[in-house]
């Protein structure tokens, strides 16, 4: 067994704010993800306006944030904040779902697109380069706070997290950030320019994304307040099914386009 990390969530503190390695390394993803398309961008001799990027990213955090939380309280717990529904607007106390998130930004590019008349895979096939950076840090951040930790278990680097009783579990959150992260984005960059139609990158980040988190599912906690669906899936399995079918759909929309 290998000791749980004494990392203080929080980088600094001045008086009642305070600066913690969760939110910086969103931040850090955000930057990482707009000088990558930036670099994209002028790499494929793309003409945009101006203030193309900036407010790119506006809508993107909007929709990232709003379909995050919107995602966890659909998917996750919406008996709960059926009864208080107040409860949804208190963010700070944790709550955001990945594939909320997912759905939350597609929809933001897509009236993004639209307004500015760019084409909306060129736009989706740079961003989901990007995206296994910002994956990658957060799952990080979420090991660093000790949450969405693993199953029990008995494997030599199985670690005692603070919230998780006093049995050792799994560091599922490494676990994500390998695959997730550092895995899916080296392999997406090597195909970025394998293929001359756009959105066969979006499809296969759908596909890589749905496979790699659906088999680190068995050794993550399920969420306590769903459990198990047909006693052997999580909901984050649901989805990532879901999100390999759709992937693999739109993979064979833009090969045989």
């Amino acid at each position: 067994m290998l000791p749980y990390p004494d990392i203080s969530p929080e980088i600094v503190r001045i008086g009642p704010l305070s600066i913690r390695w969760y939110g910086l390394m969103y931040l850090v993803g955000f930057i990482s993800s707009y000088l990558i398309v930036k670099r994209e961008i002028h790499r494929r001799g793309l003409r945009v306006e101006k203030d193309f990027l900036e407010n790119l990213y506006f809508y993107l955090i909007l929709g990232l944030l709003i379909g995050a939380r919107l995602g966890y309280i659909i998917f996750y717990n919406l008996p709960y904040y059926l009864e208080n529904p107040l409860e949804i607007f208190a963010i700070w106390r944790g709550g955001m779902s990945f594939h909320g998130g997912l759905i939350g930004v597609i929809l933001a590019i897509w009236f993004f697109t639209r307004a500015k008349k760019f084409d909306f895979f060129t736009l989706t096939d740079m961003l989901v380069l990007t995206a296994p950076i910002g994956l990658g840090l957060g799952r990080i951040g979420n090991f660093i706070n000790g949450e969405l930790y693993g199953r029990i278990t008995d494997v030599p680097w199985a670690m005692i997290f603070p919230d998780g009783g006093p049995l050792p579990r799994h560091p599922s959150q490494l676990y994500e950030a390998t695959l997730e992260g550092v895995a899916l984005f080296l392999i997406l960059w090597f195909l970025k320019d394998k293929f001359s139609r756009s959105g066969i990158v979006s499809s296969l980040f759908l596909i890589l994304y749905g496979i790699f988190r659906f088999v680190i599912e068995f050794f993550r906690e399920p969420d306590l307040q769903v459990g198990y669906i047909l006693e052997v899936f999580t909901m984050g399995q649901i989805l990532c099914i879901t999100m390999i079918v759709i992937g693999v759909a739109l993979f064979i929309y833009r090969t045989k386009k």
